[in-house]
């Protein structure tokens, strides 16, 4: 187990990352949720990270329900604020912003305090707790000027409260991420798709700010939305089609791996694991066969034969991991 800055919360170094228990891109049953997050559990996995945008509360809802049969001081929850949910009257499916689900409610980006602690309490009532353990801001991209001056200074009020363990943001770049580090008093942030084999951009500023500040970096995304996961014709990359150059790389990435005799799925979640910065790896599973293969991968050694003849070859261009 790894903690959190200087927060003390834990996190296993694989975590559960939970939107796709929300049906991402195509429905999960309550049944599959389940026992993907029971398989989580038996493997060792303590770190479950949703948000309420995951299927317009139904990650939430679900995960908590399978968490619910386990030690609530032995898992570590996060959650994440900004887009509050409200009813809504107009139908259809949720397909247009990922999920696959009954557009019941909308989203409103509100990263005020009021909002902040509204959505957290709406969280905490679908999680069925009285407490998480990590609230990061959510994608507050085009909304920096509300999320620092109220969104952030709401989560440290809760944080000196007590109400939460650790704070921090999530976001798919890297840039803003480094002002939270630099900038505020952030136990953690949430990187996704920016630090991969495939998309080192964290590596220039965000990870050595990390490391310099004492803040934790958590990853997502370690297969950029499964180009890393399975590279092959139409692979998504970054939730688009994978340009060619870049599937040609992965490819060639695939074969070096192979030689060294282990796959690309478990090179590509060593990579992330491997930084200084990093404190736990998620990796989203809508099945428990899906769960056992991630912690399979990341369980796997990584002979550093490997990442020389990735650097050797001009696949990989950092001097990471060493």
């Amino acid at each position: 187990m790894n903690t959190l800055g200087s927060s003390g919360v834990p996190v296993s170094g694989l975590g559960f990352g939970a939107a796709v228990i929300g049906n991402l891109f195509t429905e999960v049953t309550d049944e599959q949720a389940h026992e993907a997050v029971t398989a989580a559990w038996q493997r060792g996995i303590r770190y479950f990270d949703t948000a309420p945008h995951y299927g317009l509360g139904l990650s939430e809802r679900r995960l908590g329900e399978a968490l619910s049969a386990f030690p609530r001081a032995e898992f570590t929850v996060s959650t994440k604020v900004g887009r509050r949910l409200e009813p809504s009257t107009h139908g259809g499916d949720d397909l247009a912003n990922g999920f696959e689900v009954p557009a019941t409610r909308r989203r409103v980006w509100d990263f005020s305090a009021d909002g902040v602690r509204r959505t957290l309490e709406a969280s905490l009532e679908r999680l069925g707790l009285d407490r998480v353990d990590v609230v990061y801001l959510h994608d507050p991209d085009d909304h920096a000027d509300e999320a620092f001056r109220e969104g952030y200074p709401a989560l440290e009020k809760l944080r000196s409260e007590g109400v939460v363990g650790a704070i921090g943001a999530g976001m798919n770049q890297a840039g803003m991420l480094t002002r939270f580090v630099r900038e505020t008093d952030v136990d953690v942030v949430l990187c996704a798709g920016r630090y991969t084999l495939l998309d080192q951009s964290a590596l220039t500023e965000l990870l050595p700010a990390a490391v310099e500040r004492g803040v934790s970096v958590v990853i997502g995304g370690a297969f950029n939305s499964g180009l890393l996961a399975d590279p092959r014709p139409g692979a998504t990359y970054n939730y688009a089609q994978a340009p060619g150059d870049l599937l040609d790389r992965a490819l060639r990435m695939r074969e070096v791996a192979e030689r060294h005799g282990i796959g690309l799925r478990a090179a590509a979640l060593a990579f992330c694991a491997a930084h200084p910065a990093v404190a736990s790896v998620l990796v989203g599973a809508r099945s428990a066969a899906e769960v056992e293969d991630a912690a399979d991968q990341f369980a796997t050694p990584v002979p550093p034969a490997l990442w020389r003849e990735l650097r050797d070859t001009g696949l990989l261009t950092t001097e990471e991991p060493s």
